[in-house]
């Protein structure tokens, strides 16, 4: 077997036991928030993992929007 193959199914078993563990999750199943410029639902992304709880505004565009705004 080529060494790349045996690591790509390496790498895909250790991520398969995550996923029985839960750690991902659907897109359907993702956390949704209101834009409050648009009133648009938006999903949670991965860039935002780490300050979810303090995004407000789906794009940059509505961010800007509402600078604009104030």
């Amino acid at each position: 077997m080529h060494p790349f193959l045996r690591a790509t199914i390496f790498v895909h078993s250790m991520y398969s036991t995550n996923l029985d563990q839960g750690w991902r999750m659907k897109k359907a199943q993702l956390p949704q928030k209101i834009c409050p410029v648009c009133q648009r639902p938006f999903s949670w992304r991965k860039r935002w993992r780490k300050d979810w709880a303090e995004v407000k505004y789906c794009s940059a565009a509505c961010r800007a929007k509402k600078l604009h705004k104030s």
